[in-house]
């Protein structure tokens, strides 16, 4: 059922009265979506632009050291970096650089903003991306040291016709079940040890009608082995602990945001789990946890090993794996510490 339309002024006015909540929150509250929220203020210091990527892939190369900023409903991953080495496509996109690597699926990049909002810490400027359902897709948090001469210039120029504070948003479309196809079963495992890279397997769990999570239930060991909930501090502790580097991705329907690297801080609250480094910060909603899986990939390059978390309607959270570039090759160290965490009996 869609939500009911509430006018932009009634939004403003509402949003007025309690200036303290996080745009998500506010949102939530309201039964509106975020990308609404933001919409309503075009005029009033936000402008409307093109959500392609390749124009906000452009922009975002002008403004200099900012914060990406990529989250799902249960977790947030921020690097601080430089937007840079863009490679556009038609289906998928890339930022690839040391700070700021993304994966980009265009499709969904269906609303964009460029926001300046007053805060008692001064004018904060960011440029937001909304999908249809108006859910963030990814957002660009200027600094202290970005270029802000840049975003001014860039609000003139990128200004679309149409900055009317009243969007339309589709309805969310719910997470996909996990989905098996039990005639399939034997089939599945054994294209699965053909496999030679880690991108062949939704290709493989797709042809079979089935997906990522369907997948490792119905796979099992040695494929797939269910992981306590509670394995997932663990793991952040020993990493944190041994130094290990990992490849920790995040994403949503339009973007995936991976980080590179050791975690060297973790500051756990409430029912958040934190990693408070200095150009990256994750936060975990822990009991949003519902399915953790150690999962085995082969490749050309030896097993690639990951630990993945989904929520309670089965979408995915978080993805962690062993860092496979040569010479910083952590994948042994990190299978080591997988290979301890405590699994869910069959």
């Amino acid at each position: 059922m869609s939500a009911p339309h509430i006018s932009a002024e009634t939004i403003r006015a509402r949003r007025a009265d309690k200036p303290d909540l996080r745009d998500r929150d506010f949102a939530e509250q309201n039964g509106i979506s975020e990308g609404a929220l933001v919409a309503a203020y075009c005029g009033h210091g936000v402008t409307r632009i093109d959500a392609h990527p390749d124009v906000v892939m452009d922009a975002a190369q002008q403004l200099g050291e900012v914060m990406a900023l990529t989250r799902n409903a249960s977790c947030v991953h921020e690097k601080i970096g430089i937007y840079d080495n863009y490679h556009p496509g038609h289906h998928a996109a890339m930022i690839l650089t040391e700070d700021i690597d993304l994966r980009i699926f265009p499709s969904h990049w269906q609303h964009a903003f460029l926001v300046e909002r007053e805060s008692d810490a001064g004018t904060r400027r960011s440029v937001q991306v909304f999908d249809a359902a108006g859910d963030a897709v990814h957002k660009i948090i200027l600094r202290d040291g970005s270029n802000h001469a840049a975003f001014t210039d860039l609000t003139k120029k990128l200004a679309t016709d149409d900055q009317s504070p009243d969007a339309t948003f589709a309805d969310r479309k719910p997470p996909e079940a996990p989905k098996i196809a039990e005639d399939k079963i034997d089939i599945l495992r054994k294209e699965w040890q053909r496999m030679t890279d880690t991108h062949q397997f939704l290709r493989l769990v797709s042809k079979l009608k089935m997906n990522r999570l369907g997948a490792y239930r119905a796979a099992g060991a040695p494929f797939a082995r269910s992981l306590d909930p509670s394995a997932i501090d663990t793991l952040l502790t020993d990493l944190q602990r041994t130094e290990t580097e990992v490849m920790l991705f995040v994403g949503n329907r339009g973007c995936i945001q991976i980080h590179t690297g050791a975690l060297h801080t973790l500051k756990p609250m409430g029912p958040w789990q934190n990693v408070m480094d200095p150009r990256f910060n994750l936060h975990l909603r822990r009991d949003h946890l519902a399915e953790v899986w150690a999962v085995d990939k082969p490749t050309q390059r030896g097993t690639a090993t990951s630990v993945e978390a989904f929520d309670k309607d089965g979408a995915l959270i978080f993805q962690v794996f062993g860092v496979p570039k040569e010479g910083r090759d952590s994948r042994p160290a990190f299978r080591a510490i997988v290979a301890e965490l405590d699994g869910v009996a069959a």
